[in-house]
């Protein structure tokens, strides 16, 4: 069982690293090599799923480091790893014999493995490890093509924003530990004491809708539409941005011992929901579009998380992967063969590439939630933990779900609008990327019957969830219509602009200008403090250790020309004094024996004299 589980994270981590160091010499055997390791990486979390295995190894005194699979990891272990496969499949085909293989899929294994092991592990600081390399692996593949300064300059911002959220973890850990010691086990961190647990909340809460891209941080992920479009199909569906509203549900209790914890999360999701899908309504270009989608998708995931919907975030996150993934990659393909990702010039697309466009068609759709297609059932059973908690929360979360339509039905518009575009500076689209669209498509009809019963009890038992609320008929019936009817407006409306107010729209367009307020907020005026300090330690510090330096130089040179000259002639004046006293001394040493008989009676002489002349 231990070997099992081992293996499962060793084997992408191990792999990623061995092809990363490689570089371009493994560039040929790269694909092959990780599209195999990804494949029995599947079948290692297809078993560990079923087995539910954990396994523990000292890592610091009294912190272990300690993993498991069970319940919702066992989940995303499964979610992940098939993501993964069907991302590299894509990109075998679709990822050109001249870029850096070695290196891409390196760094795809690294981050698949560590994020196996951030939603395996059962400690903090086991937690900790996991997200710090899935951070950093990220940065890399968002800079993947690093020459150019734009995608370097995007991945920093994308790095930057998340870090800082992360900066929540270190407090969560740093108060945990101040509790009390102990193995900081996720599932312990509910029975702290205030305040502890509110400041423990309070830092898992900022770095989850950090990583989540939920508000204020959601602008990383526009400028991380800057990595190739595999690497957003990974990324940012089934991966990092779902591992904030993971650890949300793993810490639930504490959430909820806090008092407050659990309503913040919710009421940021179902803000985010709504406000960045009208940022993604509002996008013409299609990575843009999908980008805002996602933060508004993992929305309705956070807020669930808020009230506790554990079975509805699993639903919520294994149909929202699959349709984004696979949008995520249909957008690859037409930037591949059209060389843009503007909606207004891909008017047509799905006409030229019908394959293509249906599979599109059946994500779009899945997106915007429409029956009978699986994110419009797992919707409704996040909505019905919503509904139970607050009727506030259902009525929003609902009006993001209209919003989730019009942007959906607003990429199909332009893909099957007239007139077909023609290929111009790109590539055709490679018969082998379509076999990986294909199962993704697949994926989005096969899992609409998880979300009913008797498969979305078996779910439920799986992750230890019965009871929770279900969503009932007039629930499916109102989404279901409300999303139909979005979408019939949202088509006949064509592919004219969105009618918004003209602040709303120009907000709505550059991402509700979160990314210029952080510039001016906190950017800004560290870069302005940095500036301060800096020159304060060129011209203060410097100057002064300068000065420092020159007067004692100065000091050594008059210490040197005086004092030294003022000792060094008393020394050679005593040597010369001892010298001519040696000299004298020497002389009545004459080797003659009668003279230092002569020499003594003189002596004894003088001393006689002497004593008769005291006495």
């Amino acid at each position: 069982m231990s070997a099992l589980l081992w293996t499962l994270i060793a084997l992408p981590l191990g792999a990623g690293v061995l092809l990363a160091l490689a570089g371009r010499r493994a560039d040929r055997a790269a694909p092959l090599v990780a599209v195999g390791v990804s494949a029995s990486t599947l079948g290692l979390a297809i078993t560990a799923s079923l087995r539910h295995p954990a396994v523990e190894a000292p890592l610091m005194e009294g912190l272990p480091f300690r993993i498991a699979v069970e319940g919702l990891s066992g989940v995303l272990v499964v979610t992940v790893t098939a993501v993964t496969l069907a991302v590299l499949l894509f990109s075998v085909a679709e990822f050109g014999a001249h870029e850096a293989r070695a290196r891409f899929f390196g760094l795809m294994l690294l981050f698949a493995g560590s994020m196996l092991v951030t939603v395996t592990a059962t400690t903090l600081p086991t937690l900790l490890m996991g997200w710090e390399v899935m951070g950093a692996t990220s940065w890399a593949l968002i800079g993947f093509w690093w020459r150019e300064p734009e995608r370097t300059a995007a991945a920093d911002t994308a790095f930057l924003t998340t870090r800082a959220a992360d900066l929540g973890l270190y407090l969560a850990a740093g108060a945990a530990l101040a509790a009390g010691p102990g193995p900081l086990s996720l599932d312990g961190l509910a029975s702290l004491d205030a305040p502890w647990s509110s400041l423990v909340t309070a830092g898992i809460l900022i770095a989850a809708i950090g990583k989540s891209a939920q508000l204020p941080f959601s602008f990383w992920l526009s400028r991380a539409m800057q990595g190739p479009s595999p690497v957003s199909a990974l990324l940012h569906s089934a991966a990092m941005v779902v591992a904030g509203a993971y650890l949300l549900l793993r810490t639930g209790p504490l959430l909820d011992a806090s008092g407050w914890g659990a309503d913040a999360a919710a009421w940021v999701g179902a803000a985010t929901a709504v406000a960045l899908g009208v940022v993604a309504v509002a996008q013409t270009d299609l990575k843009q579009l999908l980008a805002a989608s996602t933060c508004a998708q993992i929305g309705f995931m956070v807020l669930a998380a808020g009230v506790g919907a554990t079975t509805g975030v699993a639903l919520q996150l294994m149909a929202h992967a699959a349709a984004k993934s696979l949008l995520f990659l249909v957008a690859g393909a037409w930037l591949t063969a059209w060389g843009t990702q503007r909606l207004p010039e891909l008017r047509g697309a799905a006409r030229a590439y019908r394959t293509v466009g249906v599979l599109c068609t059946v994500g779009a759709l899945s997106l915007a939630g429409l029956p009978p297609l699986s994110l419009w059932a797992a919707k409704d059973v996040l909505l019905a933990g919503a509904l139970e908690d607050s009727s506030w929360l259902y009525t929003t979360g609902l009006a993001a779900a209209v919003l989730s339509a019009v942007y959906s039905v607003k990429i199909l518009r332009f893909a099957w609008d007239r007139p077909e575009p023609k290929p111009r500076d790109g590539q055709p689209i490679p018969l082998g990327a379509v076999a990986p669209l294909t199962l993704l498509a697949l994926a989005c009809l096969a899992l609409t019957p998880v979300a009913f019963p008797p498969l979305r009890d078996a779910l439920s038992k799986y992750l230890g969830t019965q009871g929770q609320p279900s969503p009932l008929v007039w629930e499916f019936a109102l989404s279901g219509g409300l999303t139909f009817a979005a979408s019939a407006v949202a088509w006949g409306w064509g592919t004219r602009r969105v009618p918004l107010p003209g602040r709303l729209k120009a907000g709505s367009e550059n991402w509700l200008v979160l990314e210029w307020a952080a510039r001016v907020l906190l950017v800004s005026p560290t870069l302005r403090i940095a500036r301060a300090a800096a020159a304060f330690d060129d011209q203060v510090l410097d100057r002064s250790v300068e000065a420092s330096a020159r007067g004692t130089l100065k000091l050594a040179r008059w210490t040197n020309r005086l004092v030294e000259g003022a000792v060094d002639g008393a020394v050679e004046g005593v040597a010369t004094a001892s010298r001519r006293l040696g000299t004298w001394a020497r002389r009545p040493q004459t080797g003659q024996l009668h003279q230092y008989l002569a020499q003594a009676v003189a002596a004894f002489s003088v001393i006689a004299v002497v004593l008769v002349l005291v006495r």
